[in-house]
């Protein structure tokens, strides 16, 4: 049960109210035992005592109880089912937050429907057993022993005739519980492959359309649906067969019951009401025996949850801050790449001993065939991964010793395929500073030469821009991307090629703003196009994750090397290609 008390730690801030919940339910339990002495009571005055006066009596004790029972019940189940939800709520939170901090890595061998079956149908699995199973044990517990210690008391005999249902019932519990554990792992899993399949078609929907594979997609939903659907139905096999196999051993005692008891009522060894109450309390006992099976199939279900949600909340971040981290106040923007080498998987450098500095206020661009690893630098630069080899400096410090979030504070990206969230223009802009001041936001927006197309939108600044930002054009876009960099106020700047694919109008409005944006920054620009980099200090040509040429636009075209190359295959100002096109 330690994956259980994990989960149950979230429980400690509520304490108070599960001990007071737990009171009431023990209360109603003990009510639920008391109920059958007062019937077999009322039976005994009608039957046996003809007293109409204790009939009266025992019937309003019936009724008082019945109130008190109801009482305690609804507050039972209003507190549990507030804090069982809390914690799921808080859980999920902190499972959320769990995955933000875990490394780039992470992201890159998992796929989003994965980790949104494991948020949602896992932890629902969850809720459900933490909310049900203990409130279970503790009413169905209660209820067990106290009705085992009232029918031992009233008729030792026929408690015994009861006991004969517990071996088969542990036993059957023992056999199958297992069996469906392994079975709604493999239902989860499935059901996480189809989730996977849903979130790749809605995330590509254009390609889908684009080229007719509607079909296809169906059917490997369909497939994975299926393989889950088939996994379900093994699981209630099983699961069907516990209700039939409790009744029957239930009847089948109860029958007994009738006949041992109905004999000992004809011979005067007992009376009617305690037969009633005998037979009421075997009913009672016979239910916590079938919940205790029940639950332990539950238990069986929840564990298997719960070890694929831990396999996530276990995961150490690969990329931490150290303990003595210097915290750079004020970055200056000075930048060295030390003989860097790197490979998402260690065994395949993608970058080999790359070596070049750039000074504060500097631009530099990389530019090279595509696979050179420019992506890969920008990465190592945010620390999204840490070097293999070598070292990454930022005004002379290790980039492993600096506290990343503060670093990270002093740095903005404006990427080549700009991903707004579903929010509002104002919500988007303001994601570079989230304090910001209405005129800084204004300004913001002026200076991206976003002000007046987001004047235009139906209700401006407070106009929603869609999933991803469909509703806005690609210019648009990223124009809010730059607005959103110019409020963040960055010490260094990564542009991944911000003004591709777009046509003229929008390349020169963002053009201009990006000259704004650069003006006293530690630039980096990674470029697709050669047409672009004309204005830099500083050239890194990259090939196979090497450098192999360092120097200005002049600098290079007079070496006639690989920049050369790639330069002269077109007039980049009337015909701009991508260097993968140019490659």
């Amino acid at each position: 049960m330690k994956e259980f008390a994990k989960i149950l730690r979230y429980a400690k801030p509520y304490t108070k109210n599960i001990v007071f919940a737990f009171l009431c339910l023990a209360l109603t339990s003990v009510i639920t035992l008391i109920l059958p002495l007062i019937v077999r009571n009322v039976i005994n005055a009608v039957v046996v005592q003809n007293n109409a006066q204790a009939l009266n009596s025992l019937t309003f004790d019936l009724v008082v109880l019945i109130a008190f029972q109801m009482v305690f019940g609804v507050t039972t189940n209003y507190i549990l089912g507030f804090v069982g939800n809390r914690i799921t709520a808080d859980f999920r939170m902190d499972f959320f937050g769990h995955i933000q901090r875990l490394s780039l890595s992470f992201f890159h061998g998992r796929r989003v429907g994965e980790i949104l079956s494991r948020m949602g149908n896992d932890i629902t699995v969850i809720q459900k057993a933490l909310i049900s199973i203990p409130v279970a044990v503790l009413r169905q517990t209660i209820t067990l022993l106290g009705g085992l210690a009232i029918i031992l008391y009233l008729n030792w005999k026929l408690t015994g005739l009861i006991l004969l249902i517990l071996p088969p019932l542990m036993l059957f519990a023992r056999v199958f519980g297992k069996r469906l554990k392994d079975l709604s792992e493999q239902v989860q899993d499935r059901l996480a492959k189809a989730a996977v399949v849903l979130e790749e078609m809605v995330s590509s929907i254009k390609v889908v359309k684009s080229y007719t594979r509607e079909p296809h997609e169906q059917k490997r939903f369909e497939s994975g649906i299926e393989d889950a659907f088939d996994a379900e139905v093994k699981k209630v096999k099983i699961s069907a067969a516990f209700g039939p196999f409790i009744l029957f051993l239930t009847f089948l005692v109860s029958t007994a019951l009738v006949w041992y008891g109905g004999r000992q009522v004809m011979t005067g060894t007992t009376t009617p009401g305690e037969l009633a109450a005998f037979f009421l309390y075997a009913i009672i006992i016979a239910g916590p025996i079938g919940t205790f099976v029940r639950l332990y199939t539950q238990v069986q279900e929840a564990l298997g949850a719960i070890r694929r949600v831990n396999e996530i909340m276990n995961l150490e971040p690969q990329v931490t801050t150290p303990d003595n981290a210097v915290a750079l106040e004020q970055v200056e923007g000075r930048i060295e790449f030390d003989h860097v080498t790197f490979g998402y998987a260690p065994e395949r450098p993608v970058v080999h001993d790359i070596h070049f500095d750039i000074a504060p206020g500097e631009r530099v661009a990389l530019v090279g065939p595509s696979g050179a690893g420019k992506s890969t630098l920008i990465q190592l630069l945010h620390r999204f991964f840490d070097v293999d080899a070598g070292m990454v400096r930022i005004d002379g410090h290790d980039l492993r010793e600096l506290d990343l979030t503060a670093f990270l504070k002093q740095m903005a990206l404006v990427p080549q395929e700009t991903l707004l969230f579903g929010g509002t223009v104002r919500d988007n802009i303001l994601y570079g500073k989230l304090d910001a001041t209405e005129d800084e936001l204004k300004r913001a927006a002026q200076s991206a030469n976003a002000e007046d197309f987001i004047r235009n939108l139906e209700n401006g600044y407070g106009t929603i821009v869609g999933e991803k930002g469909v509703k806005l054009s690609g210019g648009e876009r990223q124009r809010i991307a730059i607005a959103r960099a110019m409020l963040k106020d960055p010490r260094i700047l990564v542009l991944d090629e911000a003004t591709s694919s777009l046509d003229n109008q929008s390349e020169s409005l963002i053009q201009d703003a990006l000259e704004k944006l650069m003006k006293g920054r530690t630039t980096f620009i990674i470029a697709h196009r050669l047409s672009t980099v004309h204005t830099a200090d500083k050239i890194v040509v990259l090939e196979k994750g090497r450098v192999v040429e360092i120097g200005t636009h002049p600098e290079l075209m007079a070496k006639e090397g690989l920049y050369h190359h790639l330069y002269s295959l077109r007039l980049f100002d009337d015909a701009p290609l991508t260097l993968e096109e140019e490659a």
